[in-house]
């Protein structure tokens, strides 16, 4: 395979590899360079003037849509061949019952960073919450106080850019923790590599296990289903209020809508996942400190529960954090588990990571630009799968690049304005 390792952000995006992390727009500044929505409902940088060539390189330092270095073996890490380095494996649940109830699965992610905040250990935390003016679409939130964290609670699916401002709160030299996907912690983690600051001030960083982030479109279908548009939105929320508790919207004029689980999540033909998540080869947070994910046994609920994580702790730091947590109560561990326990939780993981080096050899195939992963174990993973399902990864993928359903126009002129996130 070829390596992508210098590349314009027009070939980026033009190849289907942007995530719409909003690093690139915080490293040229937002003169130069803005993310805005697209009408194919993917957030996606727009050049307003040419960054220069200082700026562009640091931009394929950093792009989580081109490299990413998976984690190296440590003391007291337990290192498995899927679901990578690991100090504790547990399920557990925010002990705040309002916490669990109201947010996404068993609210381990909000109650650690309220935790963060009311211990002083970090002065702020960085995540996605709805945009107040713009509630159907996510944003970067920076919390200081229990009250901003709930704020972000909850799932809010679609495209969402949390780093658009990482640069000015590396600036502020106050230590701070990201609550973010794994591909965004992914661009932080290549960040480190050329700006020392982020080793220094981001204390902590924590996940969700992604499924794959989804395009805006898929919200606008939902909504339009109802008659609605985005302006008659004042409330949506995938997820949160009871586990994994009903898609809700709300209304200007008062009215309600409810749809279960299933029915928005049960066919994985209409999740309508981005190209750069297909290929994805680290949707589990191998390089955060702590990994929050459902534990569903074969993926999907069988119903509402009170709601429970499974918390991947994979660093020192995220063990350590981890047991002060469960110390003060605010989380609670419900039993210890394995890796093997993981795999029945969460197979459709499995199943993408085993994937992800024959569909980047079907990339090389296609002469497109293939990303550098990296110390991911990809080629090891590949090698325990079916030799016809290697085969129609690889040349499924392609087929995909042939056919054209890869790639992506740039955003325009014409995306400025109501668009931009």
């Amino acid at each position: 395979m070829r390596s992508a390792t210098v590349l314009d952000l027009e070939s980026i995006v033009t190849n289907g590899l942007c995530i719409g992390c909003g690093l690139c727009q915080s490293l040229a500044g937002h003169d130069r360079l803005r993310l805005v929505m697209t009408p194919e409902g993917r957030e996606r940088p727009m050049v307003i003037d040419s960054p220069g060539n200082e700026a562009l390189a640091k931009i394929n330092a950093v792009c989580p849509g081109i490299t990413i270095t998976g984690p190296d073996a440590g003391d007291g890490l337990h290192m498995d061949v899927v679901w990578g380095p690991a100090t504790r494996l547990s399920i557990g649940y925010a002990g705040d019952p309002d916490i669990r109830f109201m947010s996404a699965t068993g609210g381990v992610l909000t109650a650690l960073a309220v935790f963060l905040l009311e211990t002083s250990k970090v002065e702020c935390v960085l995540h996605v919450a709805p945009l107040k003016d713009k509630p159907m679409r996510s944003g970067a939130h920076v919390s200081r106080n229990r009250a901003d964290a709930l704020a972000g609670s909850g799932s809010h699916y679609g495209p969402s850019a949390p780093l658009t401002g990482v640069m000015e709160l590396l600036d502020r030299g106050q230590p701070f923790a990201v609550v973010a996907k794994p591909c965004d912690i992914g661009a932080l983690r290549n960040l480190a590599s050329i700006d020392s600051r982020v080793d220094e001030l981001v204390r902590y960083s924590l996940v969700m296990v992604c499924g794959g982030a989804s395009e805006f479109t898929k919200t606008l279908d939902l909504i339009g289903d109802h008659g609605l548009n985005e302006d008659d939105v004042t409330h949506l929320r995938y997820r949160g209020y009871g586990n994994p508790g009903p898609t809700t919207i709300e209304t200007r004029d008062g009215r309600r809508f409810q749809h279960g689980y299933a029915e928005m999540w049960e066919d994985e033909g209409t999740w309508r996942v981005q190209n750069r998540c297909k290929i994805c080869p680290d949707a589990i947070g191998e390089l955060a400190d702590i990994a929050a994910s459902d534990v569903w046994p074969g993926g999907g609920p069988s119903g509402e529960d009170d709601g429970f994580n499974g918390i991947i702790a994979r660093t020192a730091a995220g063990r350590d954090l981890l047991a002060e947590a469960v110390e003060s109560g605010a989380i609670v561990i419900n039993e210890e588990i394995g890796f093997r326990d993981m795999d029945v939780f969460q197979p459709h993981q499995v199943r993408k990571k085993r994937a992800v080096y024959d569909r980047l050899l079907g990339m090389a195939d296609a002469g497109v630009p293939v990303p550098t992963f990296r110390n991911l174990r990809l080629a090891e993973l590949a090698e325990g799968a079916e030799p016809e399902i290697r085969r129609k990864n690889r040349e499924g993928m392609a087929w995909r690049i042939g056919e054209g359903k890869t790639s992506e126009p740039l955003p325009t002129m014409m995306n400025r304005g109501d668009n931009e996130t």
